[in-house]
């Protein structure tokens, strides 16, 4: 995304003028006491003031498409799914409009605190971010299907303008899914390379929701930090994502990623995003031999190339056979199960972090089937998509059934939500759905 320009950050004053409710009460990189917040000029551009601490690395939050989809992703993370309370349109446009606002200068790093501000009235800002920059802050907007039809009623007469590929989707072979860990009427996704300012960004925009939506379930999530174009490893040890589209191919963005023309209005240029905790057993995981790791995912584990190569990017040769004349990668290993030769070309954006809840009883699906306290942890699996119904479905229902990590691992909640287009200063995401 490039920065607004001049003109662009005229408008974003006066739309600030007419959000300064929202505008008072975020902040990300300030510094001093207990005081209220004032407005700020919201722009994509790295802030520093005598006040300020290090020049924040800031990602704009206006523009074509939303930020963290195509964004290089960030160290830490936080998606939290909401049920609306009220059955009025115009308060569900009032929960887009301040988030839109109060993520545009959130994600600017802008905002400042008063300092003659009355310290007896009570603060409007957590005080959690104060000292830390933006820290590359991205925040990615949803809406479920619910959102648009719930059983059989049209709740907000949207009825009509349901995306054909916004479906419901299917219950997959092994799915354990938890009502309370699935679904929901829209879907936030903070991202950040501080953890201390994705956890204020999080709670802010779940209290300018709070007048007219209540949280339905959330999950946060972490990556290492790796090198820059290091690919990271998840919970057992794996490099993740090796054959991701890389979101600078333009090309690939457009045909895999991006709504084009057979979408409606107020989704082109946006984009489908599949969201799905899967707990991995890595108590059983751990007690593997290596060899058999790697034949589970089909690559080596240090390298993170195909068992038929040497490097991590080499070509996977799915027809590679040992001296014996045995496929060198098993045909239901991981790798060869995703891969898009075998699934007609399929692909889709991969954007999964690790996470660990801490320990929990869990019993086990597959042998020695134990019913004891285990790490709760493994991948929240992110990917997004043109259409959910040619990418995560193709993919997954096959995958669903004869994935040799399934034995591993077990999806225990799921959402699917329509991520609009991004949004220019003075406009709201998703506002084109209600013209």
């Amino acid at each position: 995304m490039t920065n607004p320009t001049d003109h662009r950050t005229l408008n974003r004053r006066q739309f600030l003028a007419r959000s300064s409710g929202i505008a008072a009460s975020v902040t990300t990189c300030i510094s001093g006491g207990a005081a209220l917040l004032t407005s700020a000029t919201a722009t994509a551009k790295p802030q520093s003031t005598a006040q300020d601490c290090t020049p924040a690395v800031t990602e704009a939050f206006y523009g074509r498409h939303q930020g963290g989809i195509a964004t290089p992703m960030q160290r830490h993370s936080y998606f939290v799914a909401f049920d609306l309370t009220s059955e009025q349109k115009d308060d569900l446009i009032s929960v887009l409009r301040d988030w839109s606002a109060a993520a545009a200068i959130l994600c600017s790093g802008s905002a400042k605190f008063d300092p003659h501000a009355n310290p007896d009235q009570a603060m409007a800002q957590t005080g959690v971010a104060v000292g830390l920059p933006a820290s590359r802050l991205t925040v990615t907007i949803g809406l479920g299907a619910s959102l648009f039809e719930q059983n059989g009623k049209d709740r907000y007469g949207l009825a009509d303008k349901r995306p054909a590929a916004l479906i419901d989707l299917p219950h997959f072979a092994g799915d354990q899914l938890d009502p309370q860990r699935t679904g929901g009427d829209l879907g936030i996704q903070v991202c950040a390379d501080d953890i201390q300012v994705v956890e204020y960004a999080i709670r802010r925009m779940a209290a300018v929701a709070a007048p007219h939506a209540v949280m339905r379930w959330a999950q946060s999530g972490f990556a290492g930090n790796f090198p820059h174009g290091y690919t990271g490893r998840n919970l057992m040890g794996f490099k993740d994502g090796t054959m991701n589209i890389d979101p600078n191919d333009q090309d690939s963005m457009r045909h895999f990623v991006w709504v084009g023309e057979e979408g409606p209005l107020w989704m082109r240029n946006g984009s489908y995003m599949v969201i799905r905790p899967v707990r991995i057993s890595l108590e059983h995981w751990d007690t593997m031999k290596q060899s058999f790791q790697e034949q589970t995912f089909g690559r080596q584990k240090t390298s993170g190339a195909p068992l038929s190569g040497q490097h991590e990017h080499d070509a996977l040769k799915l027809d590679a056979q040992d001296s014996n004349g045995m496929p060198l990668t098993p045909d239901n290993a991981h790798a060869a199960m995703a891969a898009p030769e075998n699934n007609d070309g399929a692909q889709i954006l991969r954007r999964s972090y690790s996470y660990d809840n801490g320990i929990a009883r869990i019993a086990e699906r597959w042998p020695p089937w134990r019913q004891a306290m285990m790490f709760d942890a493994g991948l929240l699996f992110q990917c997004y998509q043109r259409d959910p119904r040619t990418g995560f479905v193709k993919l997954f229902d096959r995958m669903s059934k004869f994935d040799m990590l399934n034995q591993f691992a077990t999806h225990i909640g799921s959402g699917l939500f329509a991520c609009p287009s991004g949004a220019e200063p003075g406009e709201f995401i998703g506002e084109k759905l209600f013209a």
